[in-house]
């Protein structure tokens, strides 16, 4: 028999919460993202629930393969681009659209024989400073690409760096709006903070495309300013496992590595078949919350490989005597039988000082995934 931890996906909130973003995305395009393996779903999983959606948006040709073999015919953009010539070969043959946010792609473009003219995505970097052409450089890149024969539409693209945070959008979509004045093409600019924050409300903002991510998965975007509730999106990933074994303390007694934790009263804690070999953080010592039948506790000292510990003396005071056998929720959601009490993932990745995201793509492959309606 396997070990007890794994996750389920729950394709229905997947599809709540593409709902919730297509309301906040009005009369613009949706991109769906599912980069990082849809962040740690399995793209093959989230397929079903993102059919609404007018694209997918990825980052790497091994994902669009993937997506055109679930049967996708629609909008595919990859967004850092291609790596290198033969890539483009590929997006000919599939049909792809892709970033151009650097000469040298300009350069590769140039010298691509093809007679599938493509569709580009030419990036601005409005202020992040990862990807893009600075505002000055622009417009020749954009002349670059007009005159290929190679390219057939160009669309205009930008990424917020604060748009989850109080500096907001303004500065940088009006540096967008000046460095694409007067240019034709469809723009995309809007992310998931952007889309929930600004866009139902703001054409401007909105603009023709929003690349909805985070937030399709169940995370807020602009954790703790606003929550999962705040947002009304619903867990997609429940990372579950159950307790293997039970531990009776006394005062003085210790648990785990270094002995970080020491018992101060009598109490019962319980040994969970989940460590940081499975993608739990290490980070997450002595108070990360955590769901035990349901009811809220915390983790007692160190995570080690593969098991931690948990406090069961919340669960003993509902008159829910944890044993060998209870369900745990390390994130997400419990099951049917214990109420569908849910732990948002951004409070467990608060406590290990990160964020959903990470926690979502960094469950291993030793846990089992289940996909669950």
């Amino acid at each position: 028999m396997p070990r007890p931890i794994h996750a389920v996906i729950h394709t229905q909130a997947l599809r709540h919460n593409m709902d919730i973003m297509r309301t906040r995305a009005a009369d613009a395009k949706l991109w769906a993202v599912v980069k990082a393996n849809a962040y740690g779903h399995g793209i093959e999983r989230v397929f079903d629930a993102f059919r609404a959606a007018d694209g997918f948006a990825l980052l790497d040709l091994q994902e669009a393969e993937r997506v055109r073999a679930l049967g996708w015919r629609g909008p595919i953009v990859l967004l850092e681009g291609v790596f290198e010539l033969r890539d483009l070969e590929l997006c000919s043959r599939l049909g792809i659209w892709h970033a151009v946010h650097c000469d040298a792609q300009i350069d590769m473009l140039a010298a691509h024989k093809t007679h599938v003219p493509h569709r580009v995505f030419l990036k601005l970097n409005g202020g992040m400073n990862r990807l893009g052409f600075k505002p000055q450089s622009y417009r020749a890149a954009w002349s670059r690409l007009n005159a290929l024969p190679q390219v057939e539409e160009i669309s205009l693209m930008m990424h917020f760096s604060d748009a989850d945070g109080a500096p907001g959008i303004a500065q940088q979509l009006a540096v967008f709006e000046a460095a694409t004045e007067g240019l034709p093409g469809e723009r995309s600019i809007c992310n998931s903070a952007a889309t929930l924050r600004f866009a139902a409300s703001d054409a401007q903002a909105r603009q023709d495309w929003v690349r909805a991510g985070i937030a399709l998965y169940g995370s807020s975007p602009n954790y703790p300013s606003a929550t999962v509730q705040d947002w009304n999106l619903l867990p997609t990933m429940s990372l579950r496992s159950a307790i293997i074994g039970v531990q009776h303390l006394q005062p003085g007694d210790t648990v785990g590595y270094g002995s970080r934790f020491v018992a101060d009263s009598p109490m019962t804690i319980g040994v969970v078949a989940c460590g940081y070999a499975d993608g739990y953080p290490r980070i997450c010592d002595t108070g990360t919350p955590v769901l035990v039948d349901g009811v809220r506790t915390r983790t007692i000292g160190r995570v080690s490989m593969d098991m931690l510990a948990v406090d069961l003396t919340a669960a003993k005071a509902q008159g829910k005597p944890a044993d060998f056998g209870s369900e745990v929720t390390l994130w997400g959601q419990a099951s049917a039988s214990h109420g569908f009490t849910v732990l948002p993932i951004d409070e467990v990745a608060a406590h290990a000082q990160t964020l959903g995201y990470e926690l979502m793509c960094a469950v291993a492959p030793r846990v089992t995934m289940q996909t669950q309606d």
